[in-house]
């Protein structure tokens, strides 16, 4: 029912009318979603947007969206785009219309998300967020593994059962967290700043199981992209299943396409690594022996070249020619003296006595000078000599199957003295001589047994 006017009613101002607009709408709208789709974008050089909404309807709301929160927005709104907003219904005295002040946006639905999640990883990748060159190498051999997940989920159980299983040794560290929902992003990037600032483990595993696009979205934030793109510490992200992708897929060092995979690329197999290492010692120990082996018959061939049945052979062979070289510089200093003598002699008849002492002086100072000298170049052969001598005794030494003796082997002959290289040169009843590091035992040959090609022995004869 209309009320009629009265006589004494107090008269509003346009302001004050304008105030009560305000104030109503501010306490009927507190605070509400809006759906619809832009129109008449505009973006101010003040940061501020300004732009209509509307729907199927002719119905239209003015709207604005100040510097402050648009700046936060995900992606780029422009005409055509259906959003949902939030925000407050006011009123504007100046232009005397009402406008939706909104405070947060999103594109709507499924494919809103999908826009929103193509439009931050442009702007990411644009920054170098994605750059192979800002790759970290994973260590090969962590000792401690920190994982960023939630404690209630099966990938948790999965990425322990695979890391215990692989390498029971393993430290883990785990830090609890929401991994959808509100607050998760925030939860998620906090964890990873942490293990960051408190360091104690080599290597970070990030993730979830799988779900749709809105369960995963946590790892789209930009929150947790820049925490993973920051981290000092190499991450691996395990995210959903092999065919979910999410951003922090990108950014992170490396991607795992399951939790499970996540903790198979993190450490090795420990039985496949032994088994590795067994094999290198096996060739290890076979090259040495090969090369034991070669050195050995080597040194059998430069005896038998030469005619040495032993190594002492080649070393008495060596001290005769020392011996046979030191006699002779004996005779030549004694021939050497010998003539010093007679063109001494001759001197003295030749001058009469009374010149016999100085001519006999000079002449001994001669001899003492020659024989000094000779003795120089004896005792130098002779030092010349014994090093050539013991180099070839260090080349000879090298060589000698005697060092191997020393270490527990042994040489067989026959009883002719023929080396025995392997038992196709026996049979049962020959006599044999062995041949110690430090003395040598006849034996009798009582069983033979051949080995194989792969080291197993054939049966005895």
């Amino acid at each position: 029912m209309a009320l009629s006017p009265q006589q004494d009613d107090h008269i509003l101002s346009v302001g004050e009318l304008a105030a009560q607009l305000k104030q109503v709408l501010n306490e009927q709208f507190p605070g509400l979603w809006v759906r619809g789709e832009i129109t008449g974008f505009k973006r101010y050089d003040s940061g501020h947007l300004y732009f209509t909404l509307k729907d199927g309807t002719p119905a239209m709301v003015p709207a604005v969206m100040w510097r402050g929160n648009a700046s936060k927005l995900a992606f780029a709104p422009k005409d055509g785009t259906e959003v949902e907003a939030f925000g407050d219904v006011d009123f504007y005295g100046g232009n005397g219309r009402c406008q939706f002040v909104i405070r947060q946006m999103r594109p709507a639905g499924i494919g809103a998300l999908q826009l929103q999640f193509e439009e931050l990883k442009a702007r990411l990748q644009a920054e170098g967020l994605f750059d192979a060159s800002r790759k970290q190498p994973l260590p090969r051999f962590p000792k401690r593994i920190g994982i960023v997940t939630s404690p209630l989920g099966a990938a948790v159980r999965d990425v322990i059962k695979v890391l215990r299983g692989r390498w029971p040794g393993i430290g883990i560290v785990l830090a609890p967290v929401k991994v959808q929902g509100m607050g998760a992003a925030a939860e998620i990037a906090a964890a990873i700043e942490r293990f960051n600032r408190y360091g104690g483990v080599d290597l970070l595993i990030v993730g979830r199981g799988g779900g749709s696009m809105e369960d995963l979205w946590a790892f789209n934030e930009e929150p947790v992209v820049r925490a993973i793109a920051a981290s000092k510490l190499p991450v691996i992200s395990a995210v959903g299943h092999e065919v979910d992708f999410t951003l922090a897929d990108f950014v992170a060092d490396v991607r795992a396409a399951t939790p499970s995979n996540a903790a198979e690329i993190a450490v090795r197999d420990a039985s496949e690594l032994k088994h590795r290492i067994d094999v290198l010692s096996s060739r290890a120990r076979r090259a040495v022996t090969d090369g034991v082996r070669r050195r050995q018959q080597a040194l059998d061939s430069l005896l038998g070249q030469y005619g040495f049945r032993r190594v002492r052979d080649v070393f008495a062979t060596l001290q005769k020619r020392i011996d046979d070289a030191r006699e002779r510089l004996s005779g030549a200093l004694r021939t050497h003296v010998r003539d010093a003598r007679a063109r001494a002699d001759a001197l003295v008849r030749a001058y009469g006595l009374r010149e016999f002492p100085r001519v006999l002086r000079e002449r001994h100072d001669d001899v003492t000078g020659l024989a000094q000298r000779l003795h120089h170049a004896a005792t130098g052969a002779t030092l010349d000599e014994r090093r050539r001598l013991l180099s070839l005794e260090d080349r000879l030494r090298a060589l000698s199957p005697r060092a191997v003796l020393e270490r527990g082997y042994t040489l067989v002959r026959t009883s002719d003295g023929r080396l025995v290289r392997g038992v196709e040169a026996l049979a049962a009843g020959d006599r044999i001589l062995v041949e110690f590091a430090r003395g040598e035992a006849g034996a009798l040959i009582e069983t033979i047994r051949k080995g194989g090609t792969d080291g197993s022995e054939e049966a005895g004869r």
